[in-house]
């Protein structure tokens, strides 16, 4: 009886909650999934396998599945990859291999030692090995060296240890990787997939400069999960910019991009994730991993999230999985959202030109200001960094990594006379004071700082930050140079913004505070003011707040994106030929209001708007609205 009335209740609970179609293709993106191989070590029993599989594909269409042969020392024998292939193959899904170079993830992502003789033959034993299996490899995350072993201090000599792991892992994967898995598969493709620590890669061996040009392709790493509490202090921004970034070190070898759900205090973080990998225009989306899409959402995850209302609503990304009673399946996985999510992103994501933004410069293998343009993504400036200058753009944004490029003053004082606006950080002017560029402006970082709450915007009032500000103090000479804004502590102030010609061209210079974040603390004034000097070229710029995304495409679509936790109202300023913004997700046209002529923008206090198109729009918390300008 006991037997009989726990079927009955099973048939009831399912009888409860309608029945699903599976979802059709995505028609902007592919989708893929990893598998670690915890989890194909046990794919060769079909009762093991089949049942998660369903539960993922019911809730989200998969297009590539990547099996890895190799984690932690375990290495997924035969039987069982060639079982799994199968299992895949016959659904219509496109398999890769995959590799992750662990001794042990749990000790600290404890990596190979790639000059010990040992490790070494390991290493090439895994890769042929997969390579029988495979015509497409990836190398997850790890192919990186943090080893300090007796073999190693004593390999590198005299080197320092960024300079010998560069040496180290770009010979490691020329003769460990791609030739081994060639001379065992002529027809295998070896992708690396680089994870979202991009500013401190080359100390461990990540060579962005060698690397792309040995493997088939590149992979991004678009995982950003939590600012605050997780130790890398990745901001949300980062997820789209280092597509862009890692797009322009490896045109058209860029393959996708990889998120997972962990480290989210809330579980539309992970839909947010998702949308900035999308939005830079990844061609694919990977999702690690095949054990947590399969696993049922937990209830303390239900109740982390941000509130109704969002782009990322937890009830519409739920849809369908409510019974009669409005009670919320149990049967609920991370594959639901992921897939609710997909099929709102990808009605957007097809309207999308190619993205542009603000363009940057980030010499290979350089340090400073680390991650600063994800920091200026997120108020409101759309960065694009490239690996060399980009001299041919009219505006250019130059953090302290620059400084690298022993012959960044002359490309400078090049754009300038080229009649060009180069914007630096404090950073920069710091590294460059006394390597030629007062030859340019006698500009100069002192070593005395000022916290600072009230702000001073042109000749309007001050305007003040909620918190003080700890900001470096610029020193420069009257008349030779100005300050647009500026930060006041009592009766005395320093440049927030600063602006000195040269030639035919303008040099600014804008402040960073000592803590990156504290950028968000600016009064809305101030940042419209540094918008304007650096997205000037743009079809398109934002106005108010911090916290607040663009993202522009060469076709005139643009997305606005809120991160903020309250409601919050922006504005948008475009090209005079732009009358209005047509929503592409609801239809609701907006009408621009043209600006009238300033007679002290026109004197070159700041660019002019005169004839340009302003609109007004309104944010919900953790929300997006997509736009076409006509």
């Amino acid at each position: 009886m006991k037997t009989i009335r726990l079927l009955l209740l099973v048939l009831l609970t399912a009888l409860s909650f309608p029945a699903a179609a599976a979802p059709a293709p995505y028609s902007s993106f592919k989708v893929g999934v990893y598998a670690r191989a915890y989890e194909v070590r046990e794919m060769a029993d079909p009762n093991w396998l089949k049942p998660r599989w369903e539960r993922i594909s019911r809730d989200l269409h998969v297009d590539h599945i990547w099996l890895e042969t190799h984690r932690d020392m375990i290495l997924v024998d035969d039987k069982t990859l060639d079982t799994a292939i199968k299992f895949f193959r016959d659904r219509g899904v496109r398999v890769s291999g995959g590799i992750t170079w662990t001794i042990s993830e749990p000790n600290r992502f404890e990596t190979f030692c790639y000059s010990n003789p040992e490790h070494r033959a390991w290493v090439k034993k895994v890769v042929e090995h997969t390579a029988r299996h495979f015509d497409e490899i990836i190398l997850d995350d790890f192919f990186f060296t943090s080893c300090k072993s007796d073999i190693e201090i004593a390999a590198k000599g005299e080197m320092s240890w960024t300079d010998y792991r560069l040496k180290l892992m770009t010979e490691a994967a020329r003769d460990l990787i791609v030739g081994p898995a060639r001379a065992v598969n002529p027809k295998v493709r070896v992708i690396i997939k680089y994870p979202n620590w991009y500013a401190h890669f080359q100390g461990l061996g990540f060579n962005l400069e060698t690397e792309p040009k040995l493997f088939d392709g590149i992979y991004t790493g678009t995982e950003t999960r939590d600012a605050v509490t997780s130790a890398q202090h990745l901001q949300p921004y980062l997820g789209y910019q280092v597509v862009r970034y890692f797009d322009n070190i490896a045109p058209g070898r860029n393959l996708g991009g990889w998120v997972d759900p962990f480290g989210s205090r809330t579980l539309d973080r992970y839909s947010e994730q998702l949308a900035m990998t999308l939005f830079a225009k990844a061609p694919e989306i990977t999702l690690f991993d095949f054990r947590s899409l399969a696993t049922p959402v937990t209830a303390a995850q239900r109740g982390a999230w941000q509130g109704q209302g969002t782009s990322y609503d937890f009830d519409t990304l739920t849809a369908g999985y409510r019974g009669a009673d409005g009670v919320l399946s149990s049967d609920l996985t991370i594959a639901t959202p992921a897939g609710r999510t997909f099929a709102m992103l990808d009605k957007v994501v097809g309207q999308l030109g190619n993205p542009i933004g603000i363009k940057g410069y980030r010499p290979y293998h350089s340090r400073g200001e680390d991650f600063l343009p994800d920091f200026m993504g997120m108020i409101g400036l759309p960065m694009d960094v490239y690996p060399a200058y980009p001299g041919d753009a009219a505006t250019i944004f130059l953090t302290a990594t620059a400084a690298a490029d022993p012959g960044i003053v002359g490309k400078i004082r090049g754009s300038l006379t080229a009649g060009k606006t180069v914007v630096i950080t404090t950073g920069l002017l710091r590294a460059l004071q006394d390597r030629g560029l007062g030859d340019i402006a006698e500009l100069r970082v002192s070593e005395k700082r000022a916290l600072v709450k009230d702000f001073l915007i042109g000749f309007g009032p001050l305007a003040q930050s909620e918190s003080p500000i700890l900001i470096p103090q610029v020193d420069y000479l009257t008349n030779d140079s100005w300050e647009d804004a500026s930060a006041i502590d009592g009766a005395m102030g320093w440049p927030m913004l600063h602006d000195a010609d040269y030639s035919k061209g303008h040099l600014f210079v804008v402040t960073i505070p000592d803590n990156a974040a504290d950028l968000y603390e600016l009064p809305a004034p101030l940042l419209n003011r540094i918008r304007a000097t650096m997205a000037q070229d743009m079809f398109v710029r934002l106005e108010g707040p911090s916290r607040v995304a663009l993202f522009a495409y060469d076709n005139d679509t643009l997305i606005v994106e809120s991160f903020r936790d309250e409601p919050v109202d922006m504005g948008l300023i475009t090209a005079g030929r732009f009358k209005r913004l047509r929503d592409l997700q609801t239809g609701e046209v907006l009408t621009g209001e043209t600006l009238p002529d300033n007679p002290r923008r026109r004197a070159g206090w700041a660019p002019s708007d005169a004839g340009k198109s302003s609109f007004k729009l309104g944010l919900k918390p953790h929300s997006f609205r997509v736009f076409r300008a006509e």
